[in-house]
């Protein structure tokens, strides 16, 4: 397949994201391989590690407020860039995006270092891919961290959502900095020039554009059982903490949504309420980070 790899020079100097890059390579499933970024920060040995997914169309970036806090605390944390976004490869045909690609994907991450004790941290498509890894692998994963996300089975979620994917299919060269920006009041034009700096040009937007596409809220889509068997999983053989943090402003997967989920995830407490907070609730991080460590009591 044609791929992209942002230059560096993007990522030079960018604001409130000090962590040094890793890569490895992954089988891409069909006799290549990719390139995978991801942010680890903190002891390799500590007793958790914090495994944190973003969505569309941001990247590790959303979690800056996040990690500092977990490491503070004495944990690890792990940031992947999603295929398609952050400083992590791109393919280029839209065609190549598709829910079990990614799934793959982030299940031979996680088997190539091994990772355990892990707390999954999932946000939109962080929770709608991260969601359906633990049936999997639940030897894995000891603790969960939820905000704005979904485990759609083939329904619509809602007026917001439609609204969404039928705006960013009109945007074939999405403007991510101006949506950050106006999505997030307060952000700062180096931050929102951050959330943009992986994508240099239309040819490396691909994976923009086909996630909301991905979406199962219609019958017959990829990726429709396997958030079935989550959903029957979370509501019968999940034993472990949860954390659940709302950002209350969000139109797309808000507060409605929210509170289905929770009626899902056995043993979730009431969320956190983030009242400011809209979509991108991770740049209340800081915040809900110190919330979920208090609750986990770690």
């Amino acid at each position: 397949m044609e791929v992209l790899r942002t230059p560096e020079a993007r990522f030079e100097g960018l604001t409130d994201y000090p962590f040094a890059p890793h890569y490895v390579m992954l089988a891409d499933g069909e006799g290549g391989s990719l390139r995978m970024h991801y942010v680890d920060e903190g002891p390799r040995d500590a007793a958790h590690t914090w495994l944190c997914l973003h969505g569309q169309p941001t990247w590790s970036y959303l979690y800056r407020h996040m990690i500092p806090v977990f490491t503070a605390a004495g944990h690890r944390v792990i940031a992947p860039d999603l295929i398609g976004f952050g400083k992590s490869d791109k393919p280029v045909e839209d065609s190549r995006y598709s829910f079990h690609f990614h799934r793959d994907l982030l299940m031979r991450f996680i088997e190539a270092f091994d990772l355990r004790g892990l707390t999954l941290v999932c946000q939109d498509w962080g929770g709608i891919l991260g969601l359906t890894l633990p049936p999997d692998m639940p030897d894995r994963f000891d603790r969960l961290v939820v905000m704005n996300t979904a485990l759609p089975v083939g329904q619509t979620l809602g007026e917001g959502f439609d609204a969404w994917r039928a705006f960013n299919r009109s945007q074939p060269d999405l403007d991510i900095a101006g949506l950050m920006t106006r999505a997030v009041p307060g952000l700062t034009a180096p931050e929102a020039a951050a959330y943009a700096a992986p994508f240099p040009a239309a040819s490396y937007k691909a994976g923009v554009r086909r996630f909301p596409e991905l979406v199962m809220t219609d019958p017959g889509m990829d990726g429709i059982e396997t958030s079935r068997r989550a959903r029957t999983w979370w509501a019968e053989r999940w034993h472990g903490p949860t954390f659940m943090a709302v950002g209350m402003q969000d139109p797309v997967l808000g507060a409605p949504l929210m509170a289905q989920l929770r009626e899902t995830l056995q043993g979730c407490p009431p969320p956190l309420e983030v009242e400011e907070a809209g979509h991108f609730v991770q740049e209340a991080g800081a915040r809900i980070a110190r919330a979920a460590l208090a609750a986990f009591d770690t």
